[in-house]
């Protein structure tokens, strides 16, 4: 739903913004929360705000997402600062409400924030240089690196569970047997797929509740646009979108870039033979990040990073199917199998992932 620009005009009074309102746009492409683009003019020129609505039937505690959110980019500014970077362009800024808050809410229940816009950088929804994929790599791991130290008690779970691969691998399993919407007769491949594969499901969980791998800070949703590359240099010099940043594993992280940066056709392909790994992004993937976690990932961690690839390739499959198998309640369809289709790949995506571990646990070592 496009909001009235009048009604942004509005919002942006509640925030400590002193220069006049021009206009504001609809911005970005994402698909949860509703952003806009503000322009405002100033004695020395144009400057531009991003005001975002949370989407609080997503994210169900606004208030707690936000105390995440004022934590991590307060702690990254001031690591960017001890360290000679720039904190105005290497981390997000929010801007404080009249009274001092991280956000507005509205007297109808809406949760708005501002950060400052960062000029002379963009995202990228198709790769258009390898270098990028480096860039983008190696910028999510040293999100995870600056914030390996953040001080204080635990951040909140913005969406509990999220990567609990065993609690997603028992909801797939119910809904084969209760079959809602009598599917399971016809996919029985599919099924019998992913069955097969059940001990992947506890692999990392087990080991980050008996402590054999670290909990760490994470973003969650490491696609490569989600972090902004310098147009001068060409360097990923923020990372944006962190709705999701908690508690989890460093391979959760790595293991989403793998399966979004390496697959070499769309999430819902219909020609399978057009699925498939592309072993030279893995490798720019690879090299990105390690260039930034190298020094502080365990040996055990780095043992699973190919592993963590399969994990979440595997995690996303269960979730396509166990949604298809329920009657499409949860993911958006465009057509009357979408969800079949988005499993399928992931179901070619994990086949190829384990046809080429060898070649891509070599690339993992050149690199560790």
């Amino acid at each position: 739903m496009i909001i009235e620009e009048a009604s942004i005009k509005d919002i942006s009074r509640q925030f400590q913004i002193d220069d006049d309102f021009i206009e504001a746009r609809p911005h970005g492409s994402g698909h949860i929360n509703d952003t806009y683009l503000g322009r405002y003019k100033t004695a020395s020129g144009l400057k531009r705000f991003v005001h975002q609505r949370i989407n609080h039937n997503v994210f169900k505690h606004p208030e707690e997402l936000m105390e995440n959110i004022e934590r991590v980019t307060a702690f990254t500014r001031q690591r960017i600062l001890e360290s000679g970077g720039d904190p105005e362009r290497e981390t997000l800024n929010l801007v404080p409400t009249l009274d001092g808050k991280s956000f507005y809410k509205t007297a109808e229940g809406e949760y708005w924030r501002t950060y400052v816009f960062i000029n002379d950088a963009r995202t990228y929804e198709i790769v258009e240089d390898l270098r990028h994929v480096y860039s983008a790599a190696r910028a999510f791991g040293n999100f995870q690196r600056l914030l390996d130290s953040l001080p204080g008690e635990r951040l909140h779970e913005t969406i509990p569970g999220f990567h609990h691969t065993r609690q997603r691998f028992e909801v797939f399993r119910r809904a084969v047997e209760n079959d809602p919407a009598n599917r399971a007769k016809s996919i029985r491949s599919e099924i019998d797929f992913y069955l097969k594969r059940e001990a992947i499901a506890s692999l990392v969980i087990d080991r980050l509740e008996n402590g054999r791998l670290p909990e760490r800070i994470t973003h969650n949703d490491t696609k490569l646009n989600n972090v902004l590359i310098d147009d001068r240099t060409g360097d990923g010099i923020c990372v944006i979108d962190l709705d999701t940043t908690m508690p989890g594993s460093a391979l959760y992280d790595f293991g989403d870039l793998v399966r979004m940066g390496t697959a070499t056709a769309a999430e819902d392909e219909v020609d399978l033979a057009r699925v498939g790994v592309d072993l030279n992004m893995f490798n720019w993937l690879a090299r990105g990040y390690l260039d930034a976690t190298r020094d502080f990932l365990t040996a055990q961690e780095m043992d699973l990073l190919v592993f963590a690839g399969q994990l979440i390739t595997f995690e996303q499959g269960i979730r396509f199917l166990s949604d298809y198998l329920n009657g499409d309640i949860y993911y958006k369809i465009h057509r009357p199998e979408h969800n079949l289709e988005r499993t399928r790949t992931q179901l070619k995506m994990l086949q190829e992932m384990e046809a080429k571990q060898s070649e891509m646990e070599v690339i993992i070592r050149r690199y560790r």
